[in-house]
């Protein structure tokens, strides 16, 4: 029989005290991070899960975040713990909780800004961004997914609202945002074309994409015909917003991972970079709107629970998954993060708790 959930939260409560997290003290290199024993597990607030994690995974944020991304927003909370995806099972729930229950497996990820990050093996998550884990899926699975599925959601559903029928245009499919939008816009009866490395093009065709163009190889610009109703753009140089424009049909979407909002306010300050982000977002907008006729947009990852139990339908139809590349143990993050600094490992990586 299944303990009620609030008798059981209030004793898992006063169970998990302190738990394992790795800080990050100061921003630097992977040396930085530092694996704690004994971490204070903070009283739940009324919205919050606290899971107990099985998996998570190392995105793009995390070690950029290491060597001073949004220094001007987290600098001031030193130390943080990284980390935003999660794959594991619930082992508290605050009093108003009512989609998830003790012990059920579920997995989510929190929005960008979060300080108390996931590289913990009790993780706290506001009720909306968490849902069952897919029965398909293991935990290492399914903690890929979500940070990335959410980016491509947004960007994709939230913003081009894409329908059946459109041909959609992903810079950089090879990185697991481009994949899971390849994967969106093929569930929903998309055309799909996509630039990547070599050693992806295999995966991206079996995946669903009628085309993918080796943009070291080939002339992304001659191999690639037509216009698009929506461009994604993971990227996120000159040159390839430069194409992703000039790719897109008039009313179209063009939309960016590699917004400056958080570039701008850790050169000038949150007073002034943030304000100057908005007025280089809306000149563009203007800008491309009337040379082009087309929406221009900066897109992140945002909590959307409709977005994340979609993106789990998807994961238990077959029709979603991101690939892992490799698995380290939480007591070897620093190994990870030098992985990936070092382009070692081109896909996911994933620490996994004992």
């Amino acid at each position: 029989m299944r303990i009620p959930t609030r008798i059981a939260s209030n004793q898992s409560r006063r169970c998990y005290s302190t738990c394992r997290a790795v800080l990050l003290p100061s921003f630097g290199g992977p040396e930085v991070l530092q694996l704690h024993p004994n971490v204070q597990v903070p009283p739940l607030k009324p919205n919050e899960v606290l899971v107990r994690s099985r998996a998570v995974s190392i995105n793009p944020l995390d070690t950029r975040m290491r060597a001073g991304y949004g220094r001007s927003l987290f600098e001031p909370l030193l130390p943080i713990i990284l980390g935003r995806d999660v794959s594991g099972e619930v082992a508290a729930v605050g009093s108003s909780v009512r989609s998830v229950s003790i012990g059920q497996e579920v997995f989510g990820a929190l929005h960008p800004t979060a300080v108390r990050g996931t590289y913990t093996d009790h993780a706290i998550l506001p009720e909306d961004e968490i849902t069952p884990k897919p029965s398909s899926l293991s935990h290492v699975e399914a903690s890929a997914i979500p940070f990335a599925a959410l980016t491509a959601w947004r960007a994709l559903k939230s913003t081009a609202r894409i329908t059946e029928g459109q041909r959609i245009l992903v810079v950089g499919g090879g990185g697991a945002v481009g994949f899971a939008a390849i994967q969106f816009a093929v569930a929903t009866g998309c055309s799909v074309a996509t630039t990547c490395g070599s050693q992806s093009i295999e995966r991206i065709l079996a995946a669903g994409a009628e085309q993918a163009v080796d943009y070291i190889a080939e002339d992304v610009e001659v191999a690639i015909k037509g216009k698009f109703d929506a461009v994604l753009d993971t990227i996120g140089v000159p040159e390839t917003e430069r194409m992703g424009i000039n790719f897109l049909k008039r009313g179209g979407h063009y939309m960016t991972l590699q917004g400056e909002a958080a570039s701008l306010a850790d050169r000038f300050g949150l007073a002034i970079g943030l304000p100057a982000a908005k007025v280089v977002e809306l000149q563009k907008q203007i800008r491309y709107r009337y040379s082009h006729g087309i929406e221009y947009s900066w897109t992140y990852m945002r909590a959307d629970i409709e977005g994340l139990i979609e993106i789990r339908k998807l994961c238990e139809a077959g029709k979603l998954k991101i690939p892992v590349d490799k698995t380290y143990p939480i007591t070897q993050v620093r190994e990870a993060h030098e992985a990936k600094d070092k382009k070692l490992i081109p896909g996911k990586v994933v620490l996994e708790f004992d």
